[in-house]
């Protein structure tokens, strides 16, 4: 089911794209947005450029991420690559505006709900995962400038008023994302379960943050219980739920939105 919401997911993006930012010359954020530049300026389509991209990021991924998340990705990789290379390329409108402001929304839903459900997206979510997971480094700061050098290009390319409406369809997406998935950067994440020397044990060996571990009784039952807390990135939400579903599918969590953290919030390795 997970799988399918992914797939449908992606054919949302690629309707954005090729019905709304496509036609209009407008690039959307992250690695398939230099697939779109790509594919304006070649005469490659916008769909295997996206795919040939992601290659060497999804190799990346499953060395430095692991299997489980490399699979989920790629899933949405081809899946996105598909409908891009499959739907025709043509304005729903040929208002500039009007495609710059409903691309980038219905974009942002489509991205949202992989986030939700698969945990990346591809792309730049793999590089942000892994400075995540080894480094305090703002990770929106590093998308950031990612989209910043996208706009530019587009300026240098196009002209600056294609490149006004990119950055106008990157922060429209960017903000539909935050409202499905979460506007966070940090999170702090409450684990409660049975498990808590098995869960404890992958997490510090996949996840490079600190783990808090206090016990407890369940109300109803009186069952001794483990607490594990730990203050994490919006990015390893998913990676830690597997994990801990894995060992644990009774267990309760609870994820909280962490204001400010002052300390070491990433664990030497």
């Amino acid at each position: 089911m997970k799988n399918l919401l992914v797939v449908f997911s992606s054919l949302i993006i690629a309707f954005a794209f090729n019905f709304f930012l496509v036609p209009h010359e407008i690039l959307s954020s992250g690695i398939s947005g230099i697939a779109i530049l790509l594919g304006i300026l070649t005469p490659f389509d916008t769909g295997i450029l996206n795919l040939v991209l992601n290659i060497p990021l999804l190799v990346l991924g499953y060395y430095k991420l692991g299997k489980k998340i490399t699979v989920n990705t790629l899933i949405c990789v081809i899946s996105l690559s598909f409908f891009l290379f499959i739907l025709p390329s043509e304005p729903v409108t040929e208002n500039v505006l009007l495609s710059c402001i409903f691309g980038g929304i219905i974009g942002g839903i489509g991205i949202g709900l992989i986030l939700k459900y698969s945990g990346t997206s591809g792309g730049m979510d793999i590089i942000a995962i892994i400075i995540s997971r080894t480094s305090s480094i703002s990770v929106g700061l590093l998308l950031t400038g990612m989209n910043t050098v996208i706009v530019l290009i587009s300026g240098a390319v196009f002209n600056w008023e294609i490149a006004l409406y990119t950055l106008l369809s990157i922060y429209l997406t960017g903000k539909v994302i935050d409202t499905i998935y979460t506007n966070h950067e940090k999170l702090t994440m409450q684990i409660v379960t049975t498990e808590g020397e098995k869960i404890r044990s992958e997490l510090l060996s996949t996840i490079y943050r600190g783990v808090t571990i206090t016990e407890g009784y369940g109300g109803f039952t009186l069952e001794k219980k483990y607490i594990l807390m730990m203050v994490v990135t919006r990015y390893e939400t998913m990676i830690i739920k597997n994990i801990v579903r894995k060992h644990d599918t009774a267990a309760f969590i609870n994820i909280m939105e962490t204001v400010e953290v002052d300390g070491n919030f990433a664990r030497n390795i």
